[in-house]
């Protein structure tokens, strides 16, 4: 073959590589709309195509009409954004990519230079730390009030509060505050409230509906859906939830300014487990009732946090709003003990290390009991009143067999939960 011949023959097949390149990729298939499975389907996108110019210049994705850019949704995160909003009852909600980005959301949107924020002591450390560097940095200030005592937080609501965080239960400590006055004391003093709701997970109460006349409300909740909605502890994602339009606007705003978005592998985890959520949240805190009694009989053990149980602090306002009708209603699988104060930290953390069946580890809500050791004093500006000394030990219950889990807290508290 001549050199000539040879170069024809590869433009040859260099053209036909071009032709065949742009037939796979403007194929004129389209795969019938009409398809239904019990999981959604998953689209990624960057770029999402229009038909013409008109219809790019006119579509509309704050009401989840049509599609414009991949941060601003797909079927799939719409598809959770709903069915979220179904369960909690919010009207408006979007996904960030962790619990704490979605507090941040919530305080970028209601927060400006000048204003002042009122948080709970007992509140998710993040928050807090988000207060003292970013909020303070652009001259938003901020004071932190005694969850457990509503006069406190009343007392320091200034002319200039803008937003009190509220938190059921605390932080650790696991006090349950009386929710319900709280929202009535900002409501009547035209103060917006977030809740963070990871806990209640939508299921042991109802923030947007405290009472049964559905007259008092949050005004937003944040839910890290990294713990119950996941429930695998491999995602982390974050939820913001309002059912004001104007506040849910407004909230949409600051969560595209701030480029917030997820990607949709993580969706379809959190779409995937959200069926059995109720399921797995009733197991979970059957476990921990359990566990949390077994605990009250060990005389290592000087208090028991856990709402649900009698003498945890706030058990009363508890089932105010989780048992309004009767019966054992309902906690998350997460609850905190405090050990006598005359052992020593390495004996606590001995403890912690000699369990095998409970791994030490963040987070909560997925199938993998887990145990963390805290210094309670570090996170809190003053000790409070309804905890007593101690070393704190928070527990979240998976799926393991409840005697298993029993057996496991024995045998290393004999080992090493001795005076």
């Amino acid at each position: 073959m001549t050199d000539q011949n040879a170069s024809h023959s590869s433009s040859a097949v260099h053209h036909q590589a071009e032709q065949l390149s742009t037939q796979l990729i403007h194929h004129g298939y389209t795969p019938p709309s009409e398809f239904q499975a019990p999981q959604p389907g998953v689209f990624k996108a960057s770029t999402v195509f229009f038909p013409n110019v008109a219809a790019m210049r006119q579509r509309e994705w704050k009401d989840k009409s049509a599609y414009t850019y991949g941060t601003h949704g797909t079927p799939t995160t719409f598809t959770l954004e709903e069915r979220l909003c179904a369960l909690e009852g919010g009207t408006h909600c979007v996904l960030t990519p962790s619990g704490l980005s979605a507090i941040s959301v919530v305080s970028f949107t209601n927060l400006k230079t000048g204003d002042h924020v009122l948080i709970p002591d007992n509140a998710y450390g993040p928050n807090k730390v988000l207060a003292e560097g970013e909020l303070k940095a652009f001259g938003i200030s901020h004071t932190y009030y005694d969850a457990m005592n509503p006069a406190d937080l009343a007392a320091k609501i200034q002319s200039n509060t803008r937003l009190v965080w509220l938190e059921a239960p605390g932080s650790l400590s696991m006090e349950f505050p009386d929710l319900i006055e709280m929202v009535r004391i900002c409501k009547a003093r035209s103060v917006l409230t977030a809740l963070d709701n990871t806990w209640g997970a939508g299921i042991a109460f109802k923030p947007f509906k405290l009472l049964d006349d559905n007259e008092l409300s949050v005004d937003f909740t944040i839910h890290a859906l990294t713990k119950y909605p996941s429930g695998g502890g491999d995602v982390l994602m974050g939820s913001v939830m309002t059912r004001d339009d104007t506040l849910g606007l407004k909230m949409k705003l600051t969560h595209m300014r701030l480029g917030l978005c997820v990607g949709a592998n993580d969706v379809e985890s959190v779409l995937r487990s959200l069926p059995t959520m109720p399921l797995r949240y009733a197991a979970q805190d059957h476990i921990a009732r359990a566990l949390g009694q077994w605990w009250q009989d060990q005389a290592a053990c000087v208090q028991v946090l856990h709402p649900a149980l009698p003498g945890s602090p706030g058990h009363q306002h508890w089932k105010n709003l989780c048992a309004t009708q009767g019966g054992m209603g309902q906690a998350a699988g997460l609850f905190s003990v405090m050990l006598d104060s005359r052992l020593s930290q390495d004996k606590v953390d001995a403890f912690c290390d000699g369990l095998s069946l409970f791994k030490i580890g963040y987070s909560w809500g997925g199938p993998v009991s887990l145990v963390v050791p805290y210094r309670l004093e570090t996170v809190r500006s003053s000790w409070p009143s309804e905890v007593k000394k101690g070393h704190l030990v928070r527990f979240s219950t998976g799926f393991e067999n409840v005697h298993d889990l029993i057996e496991d807290l024995s045998k290393s508290a004999q080992r090493h939960l001795i005076f």
